[in-house]
């Protein structure tokens, strides 16, 4: 069963004096695009989150923020040595680069070495990162069950959508086929009209020539082949949505494949009722593609 891409979850947990929220939204995209808001200082969260949602999720644009707070007083401040070495190294270079240039820059204080991103962390002595690291993670786990959880009932409400529309298009295409085939003696019987006047009016003209030509003519009116592919298509289309495995891309793809087949038989219409069907397959086609532009 297709999945949406629309979704939000949130969860919260505490562990020790520490408390927080998760939050994740998701929007559709053509590939996973994920943005990470997390604090600094709890070594590897970061690697270990991206990890978490790229086993779950495949496509979508994706937000996932944590707001982290402590519940007490007793925090601590400390420094992060290689932040620090990395700060002290970029403040080094600008200096060198400065006195290069014939200009002389004031020595940095190191309350400018502190307010840089990352050197000062808060953080609380007796804290053990690592077990508010395995909690954060699994609290992160359960935001993700209860989004793709909405991923999939998103999904459900498109599936229906989809499959009236695919009815739709069927309809549509059998109307299509059943109006060929009646317009197709019809169509016999003014070939062979046109082809007596023509006799009539150039005597001397190529019989077989002429035959050839009306022959082709006949051809490239026939909508037998667009007909049938539409049907195909509306098949296969019900078969990607009944499929466990992501089919955001391939319904995209046969959507355009659709909206081809009916451009075609739009061109080779030659009669008021089929070019209007197929102008009413154009347009369910296109509130198709629509809807599949945020299925997983």
């Amino acid at each position: 069963m297709i999945r949406s891409m629309t979704a939000f979850a949130s969860g919260a947990g505490n562990h020790g004096a520490q408390s927080w929220v998760w939050e994740l939204r998701g929007v559709n995209g053509r590939g996973l695009d994920l943005r990470l808001r997390l604090p600094d200082g709890i070594d590897g969260l970061e690697p270990a989150s991206r990890a978490a949602v790229a086993q779950r999720l495949t496509r979508g644009n994706v937000s996932v923020s944590l707001r982290l707070a402590r519940e007490d007083g007793a925090t601590v401040l400390t420094v992060d040595p290689a932040a620090l070495a990395a700060a002290v190294q970029a403040v080094a270079q600008a200096q060198a680069a400065a006195a290069a240039a014939g200009l002389t820059l004031d020595p940095p204080r190191a309350t400018d070495l502190l307010m840089v991103r990352g050197v000062l962390v808060q953080g609380s002595a007796s804290e053990d990162s690592e077990s508010l690291l395995s909690a954060l993670l699994a609290s992160l786990g359960t935001a993700l069950a209860d989004f793709t959880t909405m991923r999939a009932d998103e999904g459900r409400a498109l599936a229906a959508v989809l499959e009236a529309q695919l009815a739709e298009i069927a309809r549509l295409t059998g109307e299509a086929a059943a109006m060929a085939e009646a317009r197709r003696e019809d169509s016999r019987r003014a070939l062979s009209a046109a082809l007596r006047r023509l006799f009539e009016d150039v005597p001397e003209m190529d019989e077989t020539r002429l035959a050839q030509e009306l022959a082709l003519i006949a051809v490239k009116s026939d909508v037998t082949e667009e007909i049938d592919r539409l049907t195909a298509h509306v098949a296969a289309a019900r078969a990607l949505i009944a499929d466990p495995q992501p089919a955001g891309r391939k319904l995209d793809f046969l959507a355009q494949e659709f909206n081809r087949e009916a451009n075609t038989l739009c061109s080779k219409a030659q009669s008021t009722g089929l070019t209007r069907i197929g102008l009413d397959l154009k347009a369910v086609i296109d509130q198709m593609r629509e809807q599949v532009q945020n299925v997983e």
